[in-house]
């Protein structure tokens, strides 16, 4: 098994491509060791000593490190626990996933909460999984877009330039009432 891997607009985050599939549908975000029940790929992952967050999408493993550490020290490992876990026909997830990767909305601005979602999935979500991340839908209300950013994306230095100028003005182009988009914590 050949793991390619990827730098990520993210520093402190590797983009991992063991060329199979990793999740069938949506995705998965871990932000620390004890989110990470239900997966056995991800706690194989944590198990790597300065491992601070696994993102797993379709055909990847996005690994955030710790600040101190350097990629050098911990890469070869994180390499090591992603083969072991495919070579060992463990499942990545444990159990029922979700399915819809957005928060749910309905109300007064639930036609605009759709056109919102719909703009996301086709042309926001699949860019930022190129990175190794994901945007999901968090909440939109008097104009603002609520985003939460996962993976490559949490913590990016460029995400508050993805956010302002990609996302925002995509939508504000598309959905005149949308007049704002901001982060959310998870």
């Amino acid at each position: 098994m050949f793991i390619q891997t990827e730098s990520t607009p993210n520093p402190a985050t590797l983009k991992f491509l063991p060329g199979l599939a990793v999740l069938d549908s949506g995705t998965a975000d871990f932000p620390a060791p004890e989110t990470a029940a239900k997966s056995p790929l991800a706690r194989r992952i944590f198990a790597v000593e300065g491992v601070a967050g696994v993102f797993l999408g379709s055909d990847f493993v996005t690994v955030t490190k710790a600040e101190a550490v350097l990629w050098e020290h911990i890469k070869p490992a994180i390499l090591g626990a992603i083969m072991e876990h495919f070579q060992s026909g463990a499942p990545v997830i444990e159990g029922e996933r979700a399915e819809s990767a957005h928060a749910e909305q309905d109300g007064p601005d639930g036609d605009i909460v759709r056109q919102i979602k719909e703009l996301l999935d086709t042309r926001v979500r699949p860019a930022v999984a190129q990175d190794g991340g994901d945007i999901t839908f968090h909440g939109f209300d008097r104009g603002v877009v609520y985003l939460h950013m996962q993976g490559a994306c949490a913590g990016c230095p460029s995400s508050t330039l993805t956010l302002k100028m990609g996302i925002e003005n995509l939508l504000r182009h598309y959905i005149p009432e949308v007049t704002e988009v901001r982060p959310v914590a998870a």
